[in-house]
């Protein structure tokens, strides 16, 4: 498996069991090829009310593996949106036909050419790992079907590899924290040490917010990578960060190794006297349980929190709830937007898929306010522009930790164009 094929993959490993549990029948339900927002079988190509055949919808997501959790908690928020607006847009019915990513590009591309040739959809979404992106971005090119990604978050998507076909409607990894370094310069220290694992999502995450401290007029005394996926004992690189003496550290971790990293840093004795600032992975839904009072603190970038204090948030945090018995993560917010900013297209052109051109313009001149706040895409690149949110991990109400928004930044643009000025 190679380095970028790796995304984001150890982050969630350790749900891997949990999730299984938890999604119960709910994964069997979600594995299967075709299905509507409404649970109703898709044979073939349907007629609705005026004659319009039904929209066919091809979601490509893990349904299997380490990435499970990530695809069920997408698949949950596309359905939520589209169940909100009666599973119909222009006259059409909206028929979802889901295919298993299963973290393989070669897999991966084989469905989306059974997708494409034999299904016959009229677009696609979905899509967790960046390889997967990378590896099917041809085949959606010269198909010229409309692809909107609702996760991969490699920068070549919207940078060195763009197709004017595809969209992204959740974030590129330097995007989050490429606010958090000016503002680390400013509040936090001028001499920092940056870590990540050694992969793709990693360096690009160290990358972003590197160019606005140093921008700023830090100092970088140290970078050191772990080997992704191989290291559960932090203490060489802990032994690094303390002899390089830096005023604070940045750290890109996820899952597992978030909780490994973070854990240590405060049984090294580092917390007390080296602020951490990071990517907001490290202290998400899926760490903060097992990080308890050692993630407090700790300041973070990310584009969502749920508890972020709107309407449109409280609504959609209270819907999703009720229907799925659980908090949505950033995945299941990054699943409805993705629904909803297909829909607003479609209504653009009035349900008409045949004319890719005028589609892609419609897409390009999609905005809304969304439960994380205002989206917008760059129709340069086809990046999304959105807000990041400055966290600090604080005891909630219950006394568990929780992510409390302490800090707006407005408008952030997709890395490559946030690179280029």
């Amino acid at each position: 498996m190679d380095r970028i094929t790796k995304i984001k993959i150890g982050r969630r490993k350790f749900l891997r069991v949990s999730a299984m549990v938890a999604a119960g029948g709910v994964l069997l339900a979600a594995c299967g090829d075709t299905v509507s927002p409404t649970n109703t079988p898709a044979a073939g190509t349907t007629t609705v009310a005026g004659g319009a055949t039904s929209l066919k919808l091809g979601v490509l997501l893990p349904f299997s593996g380490v990435y499970t959790q990530l695809g069920l908690d997408i698949v949950d928020g596309m359905n939520l949106y589209f169940e909100s607006i009666g599973g119909v847009v222009a006259g059409r019915k909206i028929e979802l036909l889901k295919e298993d990513e299963e973290n393989d590009p070669q897999a991966a591309l084989r469905k989306t050419k059974k997708l494409i040739e034999s299904d016959k959809v009229d677009l696609l979404t979905g899509i967790v790992s960046s390889a997967v992106a990378l590896g099917i971005r041809d085949t959606v090119d010269q198909a010229k079907t409309i692809l909107v990604i609702s996760n991969a978050g490699a920068k070549d998507i919207t940078g060195a590899r763009f197709s004017k076909y595809i969209f992204r409607t959740s974030f590129s990894n330097g995007q989050v924290p490429y606010p958090l370094g000016e503002w680390a310069y400013k509040n936090v220290g001028k001499k920092i040490f940056m870590t990540a694992p050694d992969y793709a999502a990693g360096r690009e995450s160290v990358e972003g917010f590197k160019a606005t401290f140093v921008k700023a007029g830090g100092t970088v005394v140290g970078e050191v990578y772990p080997p992704f996926g191989k290291t559960s004992d932090y203490a060489p690189f802990l032994t690094q960060i303390q002899q390089a003496k830096p005023e604070a550290v940045y750290a890109f971790y996820s899952g597992t190794e978030a909780v490994n990293f973070v854990k240590q840093y405060e049984q090294f004795g580092l917390k007390k006297d080296i602020p951490l600032v990071a990517a907001g992975f490290i202290v998400e839904q899926d760490t903060l349980p097992a990080l308890g009072g050692a993630a407090l603190g700790i300041k973070s970038t990310l584009h969502y929190a749920d508890s972020l204090d709107t309407p449109e948030n409280k609504k959609f945090v209270a819907d999703f709830t009720s229907k799925y018995k659980r908090t949505p993560t950033t995945f299941a917010l990054q699943g409805f937007d993705s629904a909803r900013f297909i829909v607003e297209g479609l209504k653009v052109v009035n349900g008409d898929t045949t004319n890719k051109e005028n589609l892609v313009k419609a897409l390009e001149g999609v905005k809304f306010i969304s439960p994380r706040g205002p989206l917008e895409i760059d129709p340069t690149n086809h990046g999304l522009t959105q807000n990041i949110y400055l966290r600090d991990v604080v005891a909630g109400s219950d006394g568990k930790p929780m992510n409390k928004v302490i800090s707006t930044f407005e408008k952030i643009q997709d890395i490559n164009t946030l690179l280029k000025n």
